[in-house]
């Protein structure tokens, strides 16, 4: 008896287990694999998948968080307006918290853009304003006044870079990793699909079979005994 080596059969165990969608998917009837394939089309009509739309959502929620906070500061700092015309119209890059608020506005803008309404599936539009609002970040923290502003010194700048990195690992972690799962799902289920369609063409029609009539028993040797009598010589 030939004994197969330990890591033939690892191997053989580990690419076994490294298709489970293609094995899933060929063990299941036809009509499950046409209900799969027309829910991955509806998917697609809607134009947007789920954890995308989850990812606008967060973003979505940045800038409405960086905003809230942005005029506690204004109204802590001695009114609304005041402080507002300070900030604005008065801008100082040193001591203002309207440039973080416009970043803020900078993230939302380029992100929605590229991935809701352009549904872009690369991850260099991410990288960008991660990239810009980092060193924006860091240049203004180290060359600013803002730590002897009090509180909001330290909470707008940290609360801002928090938010650009969790929406870069949301993106490069659950949005692009799930979405092209979910397409490779619907490539194999499509091709499985097909195959089936060329095994099983479809139920024959009763037009197709031909039986022939039922002899009556013994007619067959009656018959071959007459024509051996008749095929005989006459003397």
């Amino acid at each position: 008896m030939i004994r197969v080596p330990a890591d033939a059969e690892n191997a053989h165990s580990s690419s076994v287990e490294s298709c489970p969608s293609l094995r899933d998917v060929h063990s299941i009837n036809p009509t499950q694999l046409m209900a799969r394939i027309e829910s991955y089309e509806g998917r697609e009509k809607k134009g947007i998948s789920d954890v995308r739309r989850t990812f606008c959502l967060f973003v979505t929620f940045d800038l409405l968080f960086i905003t809230l906070l942005w005029i506690i500061e204004l109204n802590v700092k001695g009114g609304i307006e005041t402080t507002l015309e300070k900030e604005v119209l008065h801008y100082d890059y040193s001591s203002s918290y309207f440039d973080i608020f416009l970043l803020a506005v900078f993230r939302f803008k380029v992100l929605i853009l590229a991935y809701a309404m352009c549904r872009l599936r690369h991850w260099w539009a991410i990288a960008f304003t991660t990239a810009v609002t980092s060193a924006f970040l860091l240049a203004k923290v180290i060359i600013s006044q803002l730590f002897s502003q009090g509180a909001f010194g330290y909470v707008l700048p940290i609360i801002s870079f928090i938010l650009a990195w969790i929406e870069t690992w949301f993106l490069d972690f659950k949005v692009l990793p799930q979405e092209a799962e979910e397409e490779n799902r619907f490539l194999i289920a499509q091709d499985a699909s097909e195959r089936t369609a060329l095994l099983h063409p479809g139920v024959l029609s009763d037009g197709q079979f031909y039986s022939p009539p039922e002899s009556v028993a013994g007619s067959s040797d009656e018959d071959s005994e007459e024509k051996q009598d008749s095929e005989k010589p006459i003397v």
